[in-house]
Parts: structure tokens; sequence; C-alpha cells
């Protein structure tokens, strides 16, 4: 498409055309990767209040979920190689698009000005409209060596209310004038087991996606993560990072405070924002193909649970987006909870992650503080 055909375009229209673009590439990706199992269900539909999106999602049958003896199984069988019932990648799975607008009630609004405090946002007690576009995926291989993944990239506009004429159905592409707008997104890697060339591989190729849009990115949004993605009632994060960022616009950044090397116009974030979800397939793909092969015991299902219990901690209690999700009008309730696992556990002061020199206490001393990987 030529320069002149793309700047005639609003950024809504190609924002939804990147994320639906995008969407197609991962799970085409996924599907490639294991092509004897289940395709992804998608699943299009139309939000009642404004807008419409797409879920992939990913479901294994259920008689391959099961394992041989369940968790109770005696010690002396649990060293039972349990992989060789497991030949499909993916337990759980969801690769989602939402193009949606609307009127955001009070709550959502409350919630928004404590997330976005570093932008001023219109004060109107009838609602803003607003705008969002966005891709949002969770993907939870079978294997524990395989690793956890999660991935957002999302375009924001709060805007002035719109007419009478210009919010008939007959017009649906007209808006008011945008009052507010930013990026956000980011991905990160949540393994049971530490690999270290897994670690490493994940942040390079992240890295590698920031760094031709300036040379502050990469580090200022892996710390970002890191403090995002923190289980305060555990004093753990939940995995081993990646980036992550938000309120990106043209005007001051808290990150930013004496840096101008960041991009700052719509054209140079949406070109960031297409670099970094890029990257996904490079940098998480070639990790699950080599550890969904990976020869696993009971023990290590069990641990991989645990791991999945405070990842739902922290998606349930402290991730802004499931929290905003929620407050907003026709919220489709199940793409939001999709990033929850099939099946997790907890345990009542479990020993697992405790014991010194075991792989389970490698992981956790990286989780209680977090290291640099590149």
């Amino acid at each position: 498409m030529s320069e002149s055909a793309t700047s005639e375009r609003t950024m809504r229209e190609r924002v939804e055309e990147y994320v639906f673009r995008l969407q197609d590439e991962i799970v085409s990706a996924f599907e490639k990767l294991d092509p004897t199992a289940p395709s992804f269900k998608r699943d299009s539909w139309i939000r009642a209040q404004g807008g419409s999106g797409r879920s992939c999602v990913f479901a294994c049958p259920p008689q391959s979920t099961s394992y041989p003896s369940g968790i109770s199984t005696p010690a002396s069988e649990s060293n039972v190689n349990l992989a060789t019932e497991r030949e499909i990648v993916l337990e759980k799975g969801g690769v989602n698009v939402s193009v949606v607008h609307g009127l955001l009630p009070p709550a959502a609004i409350k919630q928004m000005r404590a997330d976005h405090n570093s932008m001023p946002l219109p004060e109107r007690q009838e609602g803003l409209p607003f705008f969002a576009a966005g891709l949002s995926l969770v993907i939870h291989p079978r294997n524990p060596h395989a690793p956890t993944v999660h991935a957002n990239y999302r375009y924001f506009e709060i805007t002035e209310p719109i007419t009478q004429e210009e919010g008939s159905d007959d017009a649906p592409k007209k808006q008011g004038k945008v009052l507010a707008w930013w990026f956000g997104g980011g991905s990160d890697l949540t393994p049971s087991y530490l690999y270290e060339e897994d670690a490493i591989h994940f942040h390079k190729t992240i890295s590698d996606a920031c760094a031709p849009h300036g040379s502050d990115l990469y580090p200022t949004f892996k710390k970002w993560c890191d403090e995002y993605f923190y289980i305060p009632h555990r004093h753990e994060t939940r995995g081993i990072g990646g980036i992550f960022f938000d309120d990106l616009n043209s005007g001051p950044h808290a990150r930013f405070p004496n840096s101008t090397n960041r991009p700052s116009t719509p054209d140079e974030i949406f070109a960031f924002v297409q670099s970094v979800g890029n990257s996904f397939v490079p940098s998480y793909i070639p990790i699950l193909a080599i550890r969904h092969t990976a020869l696993y015991i009971e023990h290590e299902r069990r641990w991989q649970l645990l791991r999945r219990g405070r990842y739902v901690e922290f998606n349930l209690v402290y991730d802004r987006g499931t929290k905003f999700g929620l407050m907003t009008p026709g919220a489709r309730i199940e793409s939001i909870l999709m990033s929850l696992p099939e099946t997790a556990r907890w345990e009542y002061m479990s020993e697992m992650g405790t014991e010194e020199g075991t792989e389970e206490e490698r992981l956790m001393k990286v989780l209680k503080m977090p290291k640099e990987w590149i």
C-alpha cells in the first residue's frame, strides 16, 4: 500500500486491519506446528453496544487431557513418563481480536483514570465515548517443560460525544473529535521449568524488534514488565518477563522523563507496535517446538499445575485488563477469561519450590529476583 493511501486511512482502520492479519499469522503458526491436533475454533461475534471481534480458541479433546493415575499416584509410580499419553502440543489457548466502541460507564472511567494517570482524561458524568482495538493471546501448552506465553497489542481512543446522525447505524465510521489516544501491549513468558537458553532467545528476539525504534525501549519496557507481572501476596513475579508498555502517545511519558529516544508520533508508535507484534511468532514458536516433545513425569505435571494457580491469582486479582474488561458494558466474559488455564492446582503450604537444589527452586530464585537475560 502506498504512503499516500496509508495516510488517508484513520488509525482505527489501520490497527483493525493489522490485528486481524496478525491473528491469522499467529493461529496458522500454532496449527502448522501441530497439524494433527484439532484446529482453533474461529468464533466471530458482534457486540450489541458497538463493534465486533473474532475469538480463535483451542481446547484439546477431554479424553486426551487425562493422565494415567492422576495426581494421587503412589510415589513408586511417580516416575512414569506421561509424555507418551500426550501428543497434542497445546492444552488450552486463545488468540482473540476485538474492535469495539461505545460509552464507558463511571466505573470503567474510574478504573481507567487509575491505570492511566499520566494522561488527563476529560470529566463527563454521562460517560466517555471510546474506541478500542487489539489482539490478546494466552497459550497454555500441555507439557510442563513448555512455557505459557501471553501477548497483547492494543490501541485506544477517547473522543467527544458523537451526534445522533454520526452515531446512527448508517454511519458507523463517523466519530467525534479524538481527545486522547494511546497504544499499549507487550509479551511475556511464564515457564514452569527454567531453560536459560529459552529466556535468552525470547528476550533477545523482542529486544531486536524494539531496537530500530529507540535504544531505551527494551530496557525500559523489560523493567516495567517485571514490575507489572508481580504478585504482591506471593512476593514473586508471574514469570520471567518480556516487555510491557502502555500510554504511548505524543505527550510526555512517565517512563521516559528525560529521553526523546522513543517513538512519539502516531505513525512511529504504530510502527513500533507492529515490530514487536511481528516478533511474537519467532520469539515463542521455536521454544515450543523444542519443549513440547520433552519427557516428563507426574511430579513435573504437579508443579506445572501449581504454577498455573499463581497465573490465575495474578489474572483475577491484579490484572488491569481483566478488571477493565469486566467493567465494560457488553463485556464478552468468555473472551476475557480465556486467559485462565484449563486446569490449576493449589496446595496448603506446599513444599514444592522450597527444596534446595531442585529445578523448582531454581525457577523460584528467578521469580523472587528478576534477572537481566541479555
